[in-house]
C-alpha cells in the first residue's frame, strides 16, 4: 500500500523543494468522497502570512496545467532521486559521526527513507551556525521555526508555552543541510567541514 490511498484523503506537496517538485507553487489531494473534495477547493495557500506562521488553518492545493506536465515529466525519475539523497545522507551520517552534532535517526533501514530534508540536531549556536554556513554561500534552512501550538491559528486550544517541549526544543536546535540528488561530492565535504569546523 502506497502513501496517500489510505484513509479519507491522501495529501502531496510538489513545492519545488521537495522530492518531487513542480516549477512553482502545487499541491495535490486524492479522495473518493466528493462533498469533501469540494471542501478541500476552497482552502488553498495554507492561512499562512508571512512564510511559517498561519493566522487560519487552510493548505496548499493548486495544480495548473504547466506544473502538472513538469510533473508527469519528472514523476519517472523520482526513485533515481531518492537514491541520490539516501547516498548523499549516508555521506553526511559517516562525517558526523562521534560529532557534537547528532545525525537523522533512522528507525527503518536507509532504503525506507527518502530524505525530503537531512535535518542535524546542534549542540548550541544554531543562529551562529547559519550565519557561518552562509558567510560561506551554504544553504540551509529551519523547518519549523515555530511549533505548531505555537501558530496563531491554533492558539483557540489553550495551549502554551512548555505544554510541548520536544517540539519546542526541536524548533530551536535543528537545522536542515543540502541533500538534493545533484550534489557533488565536492559541495557535500564543503558542508560536511563547516559544520564540523564551527563546532570544533
Amino acid at each position: 500500500m502506497q502513501a496517500g490511498t489510505m484513509g479519507l484523503a491522501g495529501c502531496f506537496s510538489f513545492f519545488p523543494s521537495k522530492n518531487l517538485g513542480c516549477a512553482g507553487d502545487g499541491g495535490m489531494i486524492v479522495t473518493n468522497d466528493e462533498a469533501f473534495a469540494t471542501k478541500l477547493k476552497r482552502l488553498r495557500n495554507h492561512g499562512m502570512e508571512p512564510k511559517y506562521y498561519h493566522s487560519i488553518i487552510g493548505g496548499n492545493f493548486r495544480l495548473d496545467p504547466i506544473q502538472a506536465v513538469v510533473l508527469s515529466i519528472k514523476l519517472p525519475h523520482l526513485n533515481t532521486w531518492h537514491e541520490g539523497r539516501r547516498k548523499n545522507a549516508d555521506y553526511y551520517d559517516q562525517r558526523f559521526q562521534g560529532s557534537v552534532v547528532k545525525a537523522p535517526k533512522r528507525v527503518h533501514g536507509r532504503e525506507h527513507h527518502i530524505y525530503n530534508q537531512y535535518t542535524l540536531t546542534v549542540p548550541h549556536d544554531r543562529d551562529g551556525l547559519r550565519a557561518f554556513l552562509s558567510e560561506r554561500s551554504i544553504g540551509h534552512d529551519v523547518y519549523y521555526p515555530l511549533p505548531f501550538h505555537a501558530q496563531e491559528c491554533f492558539q483557540d486550544l489553550g495551549y502554551a508555552a512548555g505544554d510541548f517541549p520536544v517540539s519546542e526544543k526541536v524548533a530551536l536546535e535543528t537545522i536542515a543541510l543540502p541533500i538534493y540528488p545533484d550534489l557533488n561530492q565536492e559541495q557535500l565535504t564543503c558542508v560536511a567541514d563547516a559544520i564540523l569546523e564551527f563546532y570544533g
